[in-house]
């Protein structure tokens, strides 16, 4: 009989089984069997830091002076871009074109990008300071600036967004996509890295709010919690496999208005200035300035005859 003993958990056998699980029967690494993976605990550390040196006095430290700000945030981004390059290096691996890459190579082309990612830095918290604002301007419960910094999980996302999509662009998506899961994760908001968004972009609520890679959306947008903007359906080759990167997701326009629980679906576009009302679902475009709603339902009386009967 086996020994079963409350000391001995029979682990031999089940090491055994999970090398088989691993390396034989349910595969899971990497083709080229790349063991260094991007750190999720690390990228968090980054988005802090990059957060703290934006806006220091929101996500900074307690005691800065206007003496000290700005070393302060020299100081952050030299040990938060360090970390960032070598988060990027990792990344780099699980691009096809760098399989045989030296690892002096991706170093090397790591400290660049991270360095082209620092330069878009005041853009992005241009960008930010524009998001911000909208959220203060669109929500008549806000405070204040600090409330909004501190408390509202759209402003959260697209911090995370507006990051994830300058490394996308530079070419790392696998660090991108970990960026913008953390902020799912935290506020779930579902913003794909390759989503282009404009400036002024308010996400009140927020909770269940799905945005697809190729969604384009403009400038004053404001969506609400639960739209989904996503892929009416999925192209498929000659075997069966998905194709990757076709313009899937809609187009929304500036100055447009979404409420909560709209989905919009497909490569359509949502005309300037409109206005898509709750829980509307459309799968086809429609011009400037159009108000589109839920059909209204007629009450009818107790005992009285339902003419749609």
């Amino acid at each position: 009989m086996p020994n079963s003993s409350p000391s001995n958990w029979g682990l031999e056998q089940i090491v055994a089984d999970l090398r088989a699980s691993r390396e034989q029967l349910h595969r899971t690494r990497h083709p080229l069997g790349i063991r260094e993976l991007p750190s999720r605990d690390a990228v968090a550390s980054i988005i802090a830091g990059l957060r703290a040196a934006l806006f220091p006095t929101h996500y900074g430290a307690a005691d800065l002076t206007d003496e000290s700000v700005d070393y302060y945030v020299g100081h952050t981004l030299e040990s938060t871009l360090r970390l960032l390059a070598e988060q990027i290096r990792r990344a780099l691996r699980f691009r096809p074109e760098n399989a045989e890459a030296t690892e002096a190579a991706l170093k090397s082309r790591a400290f660049a990008m991270a360095r082209e990612f620092a330069a878009q830095l005041p853009d992005i918290r241009a960008m930010l300071a524009s998001d911000i604002q909208a959220a203060f301007t669109g929500d008549p419960a806000a405070q204040h600036i600090t409330e909004i910094l501190l408390c509202y999980p759209g402003v959260l996302a697209m911090t995370h967004h507006r990051f994830a999509h300058a490394l996308y662009r530079l070419g790392v998506p696998l660090l991108a996509r970990l960026i913008n899961e953390i902020a799912h994760s935290a506020t779930g908001i579902d913003i794909h890295p390759g989503a282009q968004i404009g400036s002024s972009f308010f996400i009140d609520h927020g909770t269940g709010v799905v945005i697809g890679e190729t969604a384009i959306i403009g400038e004053r947008v404001r969506l609400y919690q639960a739209v989904t903007l996503g892929a009416k359906s999925f192209a498929a080759d000659l075997d069966g496999s998905l194709v990757k990167g076709n313009a899937r997701h809609p187009i929304v326009e500036d100055d447009v208005v979404i409420y909560a629980g709209a989905t919009i679906l497909g490569r359509v576009t949502i005309g300037r200035g409109s206005v898509i009302g709750g829980n509307v679902w459309l799968t086809h475009s429609v011009p400037p300035g159009s108000s589109v709603r839920q059909g209204k339902v007629r009450e009818v009386e107790r005992g009285e005859a339902d003419p749609h009967a």
